[in-house]
């Protein structure tokens, strides 16, 4: 079918943080960046330049970036797999050093890159809000190792791994161990989003409709309570029917039920492995095929009909369309970028108070990087004169290949009827069919002005 419908899915999944949960993204990408550093500073014994920022620094941070770890080199990738645009450390190289050192064909990892393989210690691929200051911090040790050794091939990936674990390992939250936990709990107000009532009256609504709600996070239990309560309410759990964190995904949708069982929560500690999914309630780690068979006993259908919303495609987007075949929809925050929105707590003020010139320097949100240009498009690197031709990044490509119909969030459908019907991606050959509200400026033809470096 040409389009896809709300009305006609029996089960609806959510991911939790940057989809239920939105956060304050220059607040929240500045206390990761923060703890990873201090992390790497005061364990690893790191330039203490590293903690100190300058104001757009945070620029660098563009999501589909990928690092090549023995390099120290920043790549953004065609739909082909060519290089676009890339940085040593944090320094742009030029379309001439581009090609000078990628040349015009496919990156040497993209073929395992392109099959979503993740755990390789060649490349990184930073596809997250809780990934993406790590970028600049790898990009700023890069320049910092240069300066001091001049090195060639770089071996800080380990201590950047240590950190992230440090910070957000599973007990972290518990124990108030590294820096990202307690000072979310300490201010939750300051980097979390409370969820629009017109989304909490749409869940209802779902629900209303016969839905079964699942929650599905790679987020702990202890972390998930807070993040809920605070966004959604105290009664956050009469939401959802199937509550799953410490998700593990992609591996919750590429797993079998041996490799990966559901386990009962006492506590926020896991208990015993279950040997089968019986009945909806709160449960950790798990599987999605074991999940399904529940979900056909509680629809009383053979093959119930699943969607899913999330905002990574490397561990939501993909893995439940290719693993699980499930319905998907990506939630993409860089849809806001090019539609210069002022943040809304500046509308209240009178006209006559802002400034004369206000209305040209729209605030540019955090995820639109002057650095690396549109996450959708790109001009390929080429001497100056030569005729500009423009492909889709790979990130887009991948959005059109694996995910049903992307939307900047979930407010921006809350209020459509359950049985609109969205154009899907798959409908017809353009790449534009399934972005609602409306494509992003840069994929629409003969716009200049978003290409201009």
């Amino acid at each position: 079918a040409a389009h896809f419908s709300l009305a006609e899915c029996d089960v609806v999944g959510f991911d939790l943080d940057h989809t239920l949960c939105r956060y304050h993204l220059p607040q929240s990408a500045r206390l990761i960046y923060d703890s990873f550093a201090q992390y790497l500073v005061t364990e690893k014994g790191y330039d203490e330049d590293l903690l100190t920022l300058a104001p757009d620094s945070l620029d660098f941070c563009c999501k589909g970036l990928v690092l090549d770890i023995d390099e120290g080199n920043f790549l953004k990738l065609a739909e082909d797999g060519t290089v676009l645009r890339a940085s040593h450390g944090t320094k742009s190289m030029t379309s001439e050093e581009v090609l000078e050192i990628y040349g015009r064909k496919e990156w040497k990892h993209f073929n395992t890159v392109s099959g979503m393989v993740s755990r390789t210690a060649k490349y990184y691929l930073y596809d997250n809000y809780f990934d993406l200051p790590g970028a600049l911090l790898c990009a700023r040790v890069v320049d910092s190792l240069d300066q001091h050794d001049g090195q060639k091939k770089y071996d800080f990936w380990k201590d950047m791994v240590a950190a992230i674990q440090h910070n957000y390992k599973i007990s972290a939250f518990k124990e108030d161990c590294g820096m990202y936990f307690p000072e979310v709990k300490n201010h939750p107000d300051k980097y979390l989003q409370r969820c629009p009532e017109s989304v909490k009256k749409w869940l209802k609504q779902l629900k209303n409709a016969g839905k079964i709600l699942l929650l599905i996070t790679s987020s702990h239990s202890d972390y998930c309570r807070l993040l809920c309560e605070h966004v959604l309410g105290n009664d956050f759990e009469e939401y959802f029917d199937i509550l799953i964190t410490n998700a593990l995904k992609p591996g919750f949708f590429s797993h079998t039920p041996n490799q990966r069982p559901f386990r009962t929560l006492e506590n926020d500690e896991e208990q015993e492995a279950l040997l089968s999914l019986d009945k909806p309630g709160w449960y950790s780690q798990g599987n999605a095929i074991q999940l399904y068979d529940l979900l056909k006993k509680m629809t009383g259908k053979l093959d119930p009909k699943v969607v899913y919303f999330g905002d990574s495609m490397h561990s939501d987007i993909f893995p439940a369309r290719h693993y699980s075949n499930w319905e998907t929809v990506f939630i993409l925050e860089e849809l806001l970028g090019d539609k210069g929105i002022v943040p809304a707590k500046d509308e209240s003020e009178p006209l006559e108070k802002k400034g004369k010139y206000e209305e040209d320097q729209l605030k540019v949100p955090y995820f639109v990087s002057k650095q690396w240009g549109s996450f959708f498009m790109d001009r390929l690197p080429g001497l100056e004169n030569a005729e500009e031709t423009l492909v889709h990044t790979w990130s887009c490509k991948c959005i059109s290949t694996y995910s049903t119909i992307a939307i900047p969030s979930l407010e921006a459908i809350a209020d459509l009827p359950l049985d609109y019907r969205f154009t899907r991606f798959s409908s017809n050959s353009s790449a534009t069919a399934g972005y609602y509200p409306s494509p992003p400026r840069a994929l629409l033809p003969n716009e200049d002005s978003v290409m201009t470096k």
